[in-house]
């Protein structure tokens, strides 16, 4: 990527991620998509081998230079993902009322019993636990527990295949959030360069705190919050990861789908109060797997994130398996671009801001934000070499559009999933005379400014000292800049 040279600019502040696949793996697809709106790939670390999976890095690097633009890809970790055993017949019918054993006994599974490979979990349950199976479809009770063996009752029965999936909701298993598979497809990711890491099935903090290590400062971490127990435990969470995710998909298996609804808006409301990148995701257009077109249901869901503020929205199989990944992509695209522009959007947006914690960091970050409202500025201008200069200008969510300058590529990636964030990777600067220059010069190149018009600049001084923001300057466009 050259150093000064403007890249393309979002218009809409909200973020896309694409998850790719089948559907969206090569060059031509990955640069179809990135035009049609998507800011960051996420590989699903549950499917596929890592040969592809490094392929997919290299072609999404390769559009990335090409474009001019930096991206970011996130590394999904499939987390400890518990399923039960096979059947003698591949399949069952459970009835309601019905006794049911699950087991430690590694043999093919009867209409009496399966194997459940996790002896952890039978020293978490207790007598009335609920055990949930094949994304919530069944629902057991346990009656009594044993050492090797649980004695459930059939609470709402069905047909039940070999290897489905199980939640137990109102436990906290003793569970590593990093499997054995995790931590060699993690190794991995961190070797071929991601930016982020997403974490599954995230209990407690130190879940979060166990992967951070193992990360340290070659990527950040991302929570997914698909648990209860990490719902009770948010503000921790929130507090060391450096993301969270609404993780709907298992959270509307462990919940009751009536709550999913207002837990979002918490998560969303806590990372936003916190300055932490929040993304929602699953199931946001699943229509358009099979469909050239949204139902009307799922644009309102993509609306009321947007609107909430969420930070970016995901596509999972949409784009990875789907038959319409770019015209998914462009109904998004087309539906936070609208929702921006209702006046709703940016009454919303003040409501939901929190208050400057008492730091110089903050203090001036907030300042900017009233100030570019007060003088009408036509952007907001930001140089930092960590990224948090630039994390705590969104959590401001301010009216005007935000560059985001830093001379390091690593962070201009990992801001790309940031609402709001136009990043752009530039040299570094050593006075306060270069930074005024650049950051009108850069505005200008971007399309952001006019002559006559007004920035307001933010910087920490010493230069590249990182997290130190303690300047604020308002600048004039007098359009001699670019001469």
């Amino acid at each position: 990527m050259s150093s000064e040279q403007i890249s393309i600019r979002r218009r809409r502040k909200t973020r896309i991620v694409a998850t790719l696949g089948p559907a969206s793996s090569s060059h031509e697809r990955i640069k179809q998509l990135f035009l049609a709106g998507v800011d960051v790939f996420r590989l699903n670390m549950s499917h596929g081998e890592h040969k592809d999976k490094e392929a997919l890095v290299h072609t999404i690097r390769a559009v990335e230079r090409e474009l001019n633009h930096p991206i970011a890809i996130l590394a999904d970790l499939q987390g400890p993902k518990l399923r039960i055993g096979m059947f003698e017949d591949g399949k069952i019918t459970l009835k309601e009322g019905q006794p049911f054993k699950l087991d430690l006994l590694d043999q093919p599974g009867t209409s009496e019993r399966v194997y459940l490979p996790h002896k952890e979990i039978f020293a978490a349950l207790k007598v009335g636990t609920n055990i949930l199976l094949d994304d919530g479809k069944i629902r057991l009770e346990v009656e009594a527990v044993e050492e090797n063996r649980a004695r459930t009752r059939v609470i709402v029965g069905g047909v039940l295949s070999d290897r489905k999936g199980v939640n137990v909701p109102n436990a906290v298993l003793p569970l590593a959030a990093l499997t054995e598979k995790d931590r060699r497809d993690l190794t991995f990711a961190l070797q071929c360069g991601v930016d982020w890491v997403a974490l599954s099935f995230v209990q407690r903090a130190a879940d979060v705190a166990e992967a951070k290590k193992l990360v340290g400062r070659k990527a950040a971490v991302m929570a997914k919050i698909e648990k209860p127990a990490a719902v009770e435990a948010l503000d921790e969470i929130i507090e060391l990861a450096d993301g969270v995710m609404v993780a709907r998909g298992d959270l509307g298996v462990e919940e009751p789908v009536e709550n999913v609804p207002g837990i979002q808006k918490q998560i969303v409301r806590k990372a936003r109060q916190a300055g932490k990148p929040v993304v929602v995701a699953t199931q946001m257009l699943e229509s358009m797997i099979k469909s050239p077109v949204p139902t009307r249901a799922e644009v309102s869901d993509v609306a009321t994130a947007v609107l909430d503020g969420a930070d970016a929205v995901m596509l999972s199989a949409e784009s990875a398996v789907g038959d319409f990944p770019i015209e998914a992509v462009q109904v998004m695209d087309r539906v936070a671009s609208r929702v921006e522009h209702e006046p709703a959007y940016s009454m919303h947006g003040a409501d939901e801001r929190s208050g400057a914690n008492a730091t110089t960091e903050d203090a001036i970050t907030a300042a900017a934000r009233q100030v570019a409202r007060t003088v009408n500025a036509k952007a907001i201008v930001t140089f930092t070499s960590s990224g948090a200069t630039a994390l705590r200008a969104a959590r401001e969510r301010p009216d005007a559009p935000i560059l985001t300058l830093t001379p390091k590529l690593a962070v201009a990636r990992r801001l790309a999933i940031v609402w709001g964030l136009h990043t752009v990777k530039t040299k570094d600067v050593g006075a306060f005379e270069e930074m005024v220059g650049k950051a009108k010069r850069m505005a200008l190149r971007a399309g952001l400014v006019t002559p006559g018009d007004r920035i307001v600049v933010t910087a920490g001084v010493p230069f590249g000292t990182p997290g130190a923001t303690n300047v604020l300057h308002i600048a004039w466009i007098s359009g001699n800049e670019l001469g």
